[in-house]
């Protein structure tokens, strides 16, 4: 499930007792597996303000001296998965004004922009080829040159933002944080010593040994600086949280909304083994997410569990292309069948999610090939049909396999025996949060935040299993 992507992973640390730019390095490190092609940290001393920003992965974009030569008691980092093409520093984060006082890192995004637009036309600042998070950057600095404090600011851009979006922000004293209405994108607040954290995923907190306070409310604003933490509220909560979190893009160690995502995708594989139950001999993760999900289906339906994937760790981590055929043989770079272990087997293999479809095939063919007698392919996720508007990367719906092919048509172009999704209902279920407040917006073309001018780019014509 490599082909959806997450944008970005933030983190914000306020504490004149805590080594803030060591400390954002170590979280964004824990993050990295929301962006992996360029991370930057800005910190201030009160003072001055200093930022780097690398490209690649964390342990690559930084050395000690990097580190070292980011003083301060307040800092702000970014982990981003570039969308836009080009260079992987071009538009990487955070953002900083062009007088060097307020920087500013986004998880999520914006399908809509129009009225951040004529906000920045109107007062005769808008620049061409800005992102959505540059725009937003744009706009607060209007304001703070206007003499209004960082907090102030950002309250009065707030109703011109429509979408996904959790911000942490900063000038030279003040560390600000702010979720969306909606809370899609995950942002949490630890505490260290007298220090604050706020960061992507309580992951971060953990690595940095950091103790979780809460969530960051929907629709909040926090205040960090000398005076301590407020939170100030700027809407009404009305949650919509992304349940691809759950599925895929949230570490199995992080806690969202009260619910450990280990124990969720666990429960995801307990609810397909009530589902769905083929005669096989051996149940087969895909690395890594399936992992849980394959142990909840094993426990369930009492079929022994086999690593018989095992996952290179390492093929991203070199700048060296890979020939052509290494490009078209991409799953054996990544996943290793153990011939040993399938040969004669009936398998279940198990993955979090089918986007194209182009991947899977390929993998289903190599377990035939390694010696698997039958290939179950079980899904611990509804069929993918609708593209996403609010910070995952998804290719164009007419490429999403699910958007123009049943369920009998996607199984008979992976090759496999059987295809069985996990069911939306049963999706829910396992997380275990209200319905009402989940986005499923990939599955059901129902999207909580407008699209606006977007919506003509979806496709309702898709098939109904």
């Amino acid at each position: 499930m490599n082909e959806l992507k997450e944008k970005c992973g933030i983190v914000g640390i306020y504490g004149h007792d805590l080594p803030v730019s060591k400390l954002c390095f170590f979280s964004l490190f824990a993050l990295q597996h929301r962006g992996q092609e360029a991370s930057g940290i800005t910190t201030s001393d009160g003072k001055n303000m200093y930022t780097h920003k690398g490209a690649g992965l964390v342990a690559q974009a930084y050395t000690e001296k990097n580190i070292k030569d980011l003083k301060g008691y307040v800092g702000i980092g970014h982990n981003r998965y570039s969308t836009s093409g080009g260079k992987a520093l071009d538009h990487a984060q955070p953002v900083i004004n062009k007088d060097n006082t307020f920087a500013l890192a986004h998880n999520g995004n914006l399908p809509s922009v129009k009225a951040l637009q004529n906000f920045l036309s109107a007062h005769k600042i808008l620049q061409k080829n800005r992102t959505d998070s540059e725009l937003i950057a744009d706009a607060i600095g209007f304001y703070i040159k206007e003499g209004e404090s960082l907090p102030k600011a950002v309250a009065e851009v707030f109703p011109l933002l429509t979408g996904a979006f959790s911000l942490v922000m900063m000038d030279k004293d003040t560390l600000v944080a702010v979720r969306d209405e909606y809370g899609m994108r995950p942002l949490c607040l630890g505490k260290r010593g007298g220090g604050y954290i706020v960061a992507s995923e309580t992951c971060a907190l953990y690595t940095i040994a950091a103790n979780f306070v809460r969530e960051v409310k929907p629709g909040e604003m926090i205040v960090i600086n000398k005076n301590g933490l407020k939170s100030i509220r700027l809407a009404e909560a009305n949650p919509k949280h992304d349940v691809f979190e759950y599925v895929y893009f949230s570490r199995q160690d992080s806690v969202l909304e009260g619910k450990l995502v280990y124990e969720v995708r666990k429960n995801f594989g307990k609810t397909l083994a009530h589902e769905y139950k083929p005669k096989v001999d051996i149940v087969v993760p895909i690395p890594d997410t399936a992992f849980p999900v394959a142990i909840g289906y094993s426990q369930v339906s009492g079929i022994p569990l086999e690593m018989a994937l095992v996952k290179n760790r390492y093929v991203h981590r070199t700048f060296i292309e890979p020939d052509q055929e290494s490009r078209r043989n991409s799953v054996a770079l990544k996943l290793i069948p153990l011939h040993k272990t399938l040969k004669g087997k009936r398998i279940i293999v198990i993955d979090d999610s089918i986007v194209r479809g182009n991947t899977s095939r390929k993998l289903v063919k190599r377990l035939f090939k390694a010696g698997a007698k039958e290939v179950h392919f079980l899904v611990s996720s509804p069929p993918v049909r609708f593209p996403d508007f609010y910070g995952i990367d998804t290719p164009m719906q007419k490429e999403l396999i699910a958007s123009n092919k049943t369920i009998e048509e996607i199984r008979k172009f992976l090759g496999a025996t059987s295809l069985h999704y996990l069911s939306l209902d049963g999706l829910i279920k396992s997380i275990g949060l209200p319905k009402e407040h989940l986005c499923t917006s990939f599955f059901t073309g129902e999207y909580p935040i407008d699209l606006k001018e977007r919506k003509n780019e979806i496709n309702y014509d898709v098939p109904k299993d």
